[in-house]
């Protein structure tokens, strides 16, 4: 049953997940060799959790624009091997220093920090590794866009620029401003949800206007998904969350919250989905389970 056969969001995010899942599991390694114990931590810390909602946009832009389901699946299992490896390196010592992640040790807990270090770098060899293989798309301008699109998104103008400004977040938080909040979460959060809205119609060789509705719903529910990240940091229950909260205050951290209030943010993050759902009505009807997806991401409690 492919996903257009969905129209409810969360039944279809729950086949999304399973059908990704299946896919990063044939294309991450194993094998008894010597390097086996990265392949172990690969796969400890991309298989068997998460909500694969980079995933589900990756496939829901695809089911707009009537692309096959391998290429779809491969590349969703591309940027969820991306986000992976951005877990394992955010969650070291270095980094926020957690010790738990998806509601198990993080990798460097079960693992030692040099083998997770190791893991994260293979897990994003790997995603331009399946973008760039045939199977991904038989025409190569495509694949080659998928590429430089996602390593544009996780490079240092996108995630990695966004990981560092968070870092200076804890220092500078008294002098950061809404405006420089609002671009740390654009690079680091932003970019690969950017990434994932628009694969599809990358995929699908769509035309200009509707790649640029998807940017610009990715755009603001980019900045609506961090926003109630925010707030769960908050609000959230650690063993809901399967991650520790309240780290951000702990450090010192601007955020949304910390700046606007819990309430106000909560306001924001509603008007910005709101605002996402419009900028798909001129993809229509095919569009309804991205739209579903708005309203998901700010009443999710995970």
């Amino acid at each position: 049953m492919p996903l257009s056969s969905y129209r409810q969001f969360e039944p279809a995010l729950a086949f999304a997940a399973q059908s990704t899942e299946r896919t990063m599991e044939r294309l991450l390694p194993r094998g008894e060799e010597g390097e086996a114990r990265v392949f172990d931590a690969m796969r400890y810390s991309s298989l068997g959790g998460g909500k694969r909602l980079r995933a589900f946009f990756v496939l829901a832009g695809a089911t707009v624009f009537k692309v096959g389901a391998m290429p779809a699946l491969r590349t969703a299992s591309a940027i969820e091997f991306v986000h992976a490896y951005s877990l394992i390196h955010d969650d070291l010592p270095a980094m926020d220093d957690d010790a738990v992640r998806r509601g198990k040790p993080s990798c460097h807990k079960e693992f030692d920090e040099a083998t997770a270090i190791l893991a994260g770098d293979a897990l994003q060899a790997l995603a331009f590794e399946v973008l760039a293989h045939e199977a991904t798309h038989g025409d190569p301008a495509v694949r080659a866009a998928l590429v430089s699109e996602l390593a544009k998104a996780a490079g240092a103008h996108g995630m990695v620029g966004g990981q560092m400004l968070d870092l200076l977040a804890e220092t500078q938080a008294p002098d950061m401003s809404i405006g420089a909040i609002t671009r740390l979460q654009r690079l680091k959060t932003g970019a690969l949800i950017s990434f994932s809205c628009t694969a599809g119609a990358i995929l699908g060789k769509a035309a200009e206007p509707m790649r640029a509705a998807l940017a610009a719903f990715a755009h603001d529910l980019g900045l609506a998904f961090q926003i109630v990240d925010d707030l769960l940091d908050v609000e959230g229950d650690a063993a809901e969350l399967g991650k520790a909260t309240n780290k951000d205050a702990a450090a010192g951290k601007a955020t949304f919250v910390s700046i606007l209030g819990v309430e106000r943010a909560r306001a924001q993050a509603s008007l910005l989905a709101q605002q996402a759902a419009t900028h798909l009505e001129p993809l229509g009807a095919s569009a309804d389970l991205l739209k579903q997806a708005a309203k998901f991401v700010v009443q999710r409690r995970v």
